[in-house]
């Protein structure tokens, strides 16, 4: 049962009658003998009317809305309510799902017919990441006054996934430029140990002589005089095909926030940057989440199908309050390939105490692989080191310039054992990965 504002505006209408008619009782007046006949007869109206409403547990529910939808993006839910009574309904409908799935509206009136079917629609605008539920809906039927409602919670749970948003893919086409740029670009440019040869061609000034193929030169001549060699020169093209290993550090450092956004969000912006250009290079990219133990996985995916799998199973990880355990990385990456790989590590290292284990397991991974270790910065540190008018933002500065210089200490701590760094507010983070990408892929360090 519930009621409605109605019955607590008719019992206040009850005012009325105990001032202007009481009742007389034993030749005396009583108001409180009126007050209560009063709310007898409100009781009895509202009694009247649920008996005459309709019931809602005739009443039964279907869903439609979509699977997933990235964060922040509208996606419309409807439902679907069929009465199978014998009384029409005069409904209010809410449906149960969390805040943070953004339902608007939450509440809608609507009148269903015995035997007939409505529909209503409703926007989820969700602003958090991963599985967003609804477990039921309330009914709540209405008789003809309005007085008071039958109220029933139908369980009919519903789910649609929340999947991250890639703000960062405004940056690739730029990037994807930039990449194919690079694979018409000549020797001298690229030249490394991870270049392949592409062509031949005639030499022109400014190529690098190292680059002169003398056995071609040798077998062409001149089309113009008929005489004298033709000097040849190798193209070369970056190298494709190669192997990288994204692995997410989702331990507890991963769950500050950062300029209104988590770490492993940050993280997932990176790897879903890094993932399709490193697709379009024709390089195999495979991604754990892992802490303690692994999280998600995504391996063995080519092509179009790689970010769909990465973002469905990046959407419901969330941070756990735990240790990342870094004695485990170096026999999971062996355990995804064998072959020497680019490994990106996305973690935390403004703590040289928090990045103790990591540097611990470092040269077991730089001894074969390509380490590059991506780090997100709070811009606030940086902002804080500058201001510096009282005593308060004097000791505030301290603090960030001491944060800065930790930073630092283990960002150089890593290149000494062999590793590179990348680091960068939120914002500048996965275009920083993805330039560090096609730099070592320009000078054929992958």
């Amino acid at each position: 049962m519930a009621i409605s504002w109605r019955l607590a505006a008719l019992l206040a209408l009850g005012a009325l009658p105990v001032i202007m008619v009481p009742i007389v009782t034993g030749g005396a007046v009583s108001p409180t003998a009126t007050m209560l006949a009063w709310i007898a007869l409100v009781l009895s109206l509202a009694a009247l009317d649920i008996a005459v409403a309709g019931s809602p547990r005739a009443v039964r529910i279907k869903r439609e809305l979509p699977d997933r939808v990235r964060l922040g993006e509208p996606a419309t839910a409807t439902l679907l309510l069929t009465n199978h009574g014998s009384r029409s309904i005069r409904a209010l409908v809410r449906d149960g799902w969390e805040p943070s799935a953004g339902a608007q509206p939450s509440r809608h009136r609507l009148v269903v017919p015995a035997g007939e079917r409505r529909a209503v629609t409703m926007t989820l605008t969700p602003f958090r990441r991963g599985e967003r539920r609804s477990h039921h809906v309330t009914v709540r039927s209405f008789g003809p006054l309005g007085i008071a409602a039958r109220q029933a919670t139908l369980a009919e749970p519903a789910a649609i996934r929340v999947l991250p948003p890639f703000a960062s893919r405004r940056h690739l086409p730029s990037r994807l430029a930039r990449l194919r740029e690079l694979d018409g670009r000549t020797s001298i440019m690229i030249r490394g140990q991870g270049s392949e040869f592409d062509s031949l061609r005639d030499y022109v000034r400014g190529d690098d002589v190292r680059s002169i193929d003398w056995r071609a030169t040798a077998r062409r001549r001149d089309p113009a005089t008929g005489t004298g060699q033709r000097v040849v020169v190798r193209t070369w093209r970056p190298e494709r095909d190669r192997r990288i290993v994204i692995v997410i550090d989702s331990g507890r450092t991963s769950a500050a926030r950062i300029d209104n956004e988590l770490r492993i969000d940050t993280a997932f912006e990176s790897s879903l940057l890094l993932a399709a250009l490193a697709s379009r290079a024709g390089d195999r990219i495979d991604t754990v989440i892992y802490d303690r133990r692994v999280r998600a996985r995504v391996q063995g995916t080519t092509g179009s199908e790689l970010l769909a799998r990465m973002v469905t199973a990046m959407a419901p990880v969330d941070p756990e309050l735990i240790e990342m355990d870094w004695t485990a990385v170096p026999a999971l990456v062996t355990s995804v390939t064998n072959r020497q790989a680019l490994v990106v590590l996305m973690t935390s290292i403004d703590s040289p105490g928090n990045s103790r284990a990591l540097l611990g397991v470092l040269p077991q991974l730089t001894q074969r692989h390509r380490v590059l270790v991506c780090s997100v910065t709070d811009p606030t540190v940086k902002e804080a080191s500058r201001e510096r008018q009282d005593r308060d933002s004097v000791f505030r500065a301290a603090a960030a310039e001491r944060a800065m210089l930790d930073t630092a200490r283990v960002s150089a701590a890593i290149r000494r054992l062999g590793g590179d760094v990348v680091t960068g507010t939120p914002q500048e983070l996965p275009p920083a990965v993805a330039d560090r990408y096609l730099a070592l892929k320009a000078a054929g360090r992958l």
